[in-house]
């Protein structure tokens, strides 16, 4: 299967996580905004096209499919990619591990957009400091510690007992919330060691370093999910 991205072009966001397992698993595929440019994309969001409408991006086509949303679209990738274990019951952790980490991003951008994404940031300066103090302090201990308890319950190395799509996801994860919260996370990291062990196991695998180390990987930016505004990190 030759795989077709679609995902907006200057950012990592939500589609960073659907291009590290397509990059991990070596599977063909075309990113088609950072090709074609992200206009490619209006004609699925206004449905001038056939098929299921997507609400947003990232969304993917797999031959006939279309599919949508992030978890939604490694649930499909996970088995032709063996990016999750065979049975049911692990791919149904899988999926609820990844809804989980989806949940958590979205508070992540909500602490810097805490009253509207139409917004710009310095419009909402004051409300995101707050928030932020609140991520920070109770919801990225709550969210970090279970996922700390999950690797420990399955042995320390992989949520799943093996290498899935949820590792992908937690190393980017990390990886996000170590760049946009670099004080508060070296607080709360030294609770985390399998979690921090996880982020480098991840990033050593063959496929994984190749692409961190191209053109392809986007850095982290002011203007994706992941945002490194320093008043909203732990005080120096």
């Amino acid at each position: 299967m030759h795989y077709q991205l679609f995902y907006w072009s200057g950012i990592q966001g939500r589609g960073e996580f659907v291009r590290l397992a397509l990059e991990d698993a070596g599977a063909p595929y075309d990113d088609i905004a950072r090709e074609q440019g992200d206009d490619v994309m209006v004609q699925y969001l206004d449905g001038v096209h056939d098929g299921p409408l997507p609400f947003a991006p990232p969304f993917l086509k797999a031959g006939r499919l279309l599919i949508a949303q992030t978890a939604n679209i490694l649930h499909h990738l996970g088995p032709p990619l063996d990016l999750v274990p065979d049975s049911e019951s692990r791919r149904l952790l899988a999926q609820q591990l990844q809804l989980t980490i989806a949940d958590l991003v979205a508070e992540v951008h909500d602490s810097h957009h805490p009253i509207a994404g139409s917004l710009y940031y310095e419009e909402q300066r004051s409300e995101a400091v707050r928030r932020a103090a609140d991520l920070r302090e109770t919801r990225l201990p709550k969210y970090l510690d279970y996922f700390e308890q999950v690797l420990e319950r399955s042995g320390g190395h992989h949520p799943l007992h093996a290498h899935s799509y949820v590792d992908l996801s937690l190393f980017q994860l990390m990886s996000g919330l170590e760049y946009a919260f670099p004080r508060a996370m070296l607080r709360i990291g030294r609770q985390l060691p399998l979690l921090r062990a996880l982020k480098e196991r991840v990033a050593q695998r063959p496929r994984v370093a190749a692409y961190l180390a191209s053109p392809r990987r986007l850095p982290f930016n002011e203007s994706g999910i992941f945002r490194h505004y320093p008043e909203l990190d732990d005080p120096a």
